[in-house]
């Protein structure tokens, strides 16, 4: 049996669970969709658009210590720092690549490492690159300080990705230990949570908290950043491999990233619209056959158990040019598979009201 045979029964098994992933090559325009997370609009916004539009140059030419060192780079790190409330910022090619890059430089720092149970597939796979011992703790139940090892590196998102609900980030370093560090993925809450778009984090003034953000999400671009205090940024520079051996950002995206930072700063309206676009999607399936749990945030989890289940609503809803996508694990537990309905600003009350009638002439029939 060839590497191919054992390749095709894997991938049999995959589909026996009703996990099988496929790539589309034709993309398909929803009239209504709840499949990205460009909360803000920022990605079709005219004024970041035509950052990309006016460059004279494409990609940065390769690794920022080497050839890959622009203006626009440093300038836009220097606006993200002020952004989060952090001392200085470092960017990286991916939201992806900047978690991976921060754990494993911040894991010479510590012993061992806790992580929330829900935590994202780049902060998993950082914590595995590194050789501290790792605790898995229940989704926001971080064992207290006194049954903790020290010194520790805590790792969580701020603002879950697949459950929208919020880690209790005062409570966290309030009970943090002197040599321990706090690292929080800001990636959804950044643009669209705390003051100004600023994430929850913002409002933690303390040198052991790290940032993690991305700029592909509510700010509509792409790449990925770390913020934290100076000796951080320098040790990241110096180790994070992530960093240290990856072609930088193109120029004009950060340019673009940039603009939409700015734009994000003033953008209190759009946030007041997702927030409405979200309570009145959960009144509107309050009645339906449906866990929603009541978040706070642009993400709206539609829970209906089996992966089977959740890809026959996706596809009842698809064939209505309606786009939410099927979630399904690992990357969420077993029997809690869902719709994961991701809130933007340019959702209209018509888009809005054709996705509840659509659910609910799903759920009657």
């Amino acid at each position: 049996m060839t590497y191919l045979h054992r390749a095709r029964a894997r991938l049999l098994e995959i589909e026996a669970q009703s996990r099988l992933r496929l790539l589309r090559g034709d993309e398909q325009r929803y009239a209504v969709d709840f499949s990205t997370n460009d909360y803000l609009a920022m990605s079709t916004e005219p004024q970041v658009v035509e950052a990309l539009r006016r460059a004279n140059r494409v990609g940065s030419g390769g690794a920022r210590l080497l050839g890959g060192r622009h203006r626009e780079h440093w300038l836009l790190e220097e606006d993200l720092a002020a952004y989060v409330g952090r001392e200085g910022a470092l960017l990286f090619s991916s939201g992806y690549l900047a978690a991976i890059g921060a754990i494993t430089a911040l894991a010479a720092t510590v012993r061992t490492a806790y992580s929330d149970a829900r935590n994202h597939a780049s902060l998993i796979d950082g914590l595995r690159a590194t050789k501290l011992q790792r605790r898995i703790y229940p989704h926001r139940l971080l064992p207290q300080k006194s049954e903790r090892d020290t010194p520790a590196l805590i790792v969580t998102e701020s603002l879950f990705g697949m459950d929208g609900d919020r880690a209790d980030l005062p409570a966290m370093l309030a009970d943090l230990g002197a040599d321990d560090i706090l690292l929080v993925d800001e990636a959804h809450a950044i643009g669209v949570a705390g003051p100004q778009g600023r994430g929850l984090a913002f409002e933690l003034s303390d040198e052991r908290v790290v940032v993690i953000g991305t700029l592909s999400k509510a700010l509509g671009a792409l790449g990925g950043f770390v913020a934290g205090p100076k000796p951080v940024i320098e040790l990241l520079v110096n180790t994070a491999r992530t960093f240290m051996f990856d072609t930088a950002l193109p120029p004009p995206v950060a340019l673009a990233a940039r603009i939409s930072l700015y734009l994000a700063l003033k953008a209190d309206d759009r946030r007041a619209r997702i927030a409405r676009a979200v309570t009145r999607l959960q009144d509107g399936l309050s009645q339906a056959p449906f866990d929603v749990p009541r978040t706070k945030g642009p993400i709206v989890p539609v829970i209906v158990g089996s992966e089977a289940a959740a890809l026959d609503l996706q596809e009842r809803l698809r064939v209505q040019s309606i786009g939410a996508p099927a979630i399904r694990p690992p990357t969420v537990p077993l029997a809690t598979s869902r719709l994961r309905l991701s809130v933007r600003s340019d959702h209209t009350d018509e888009n809005v009201q054709r996705f509840l009638e659509a659910v609910s002439c799903i759920a009657i029939s």
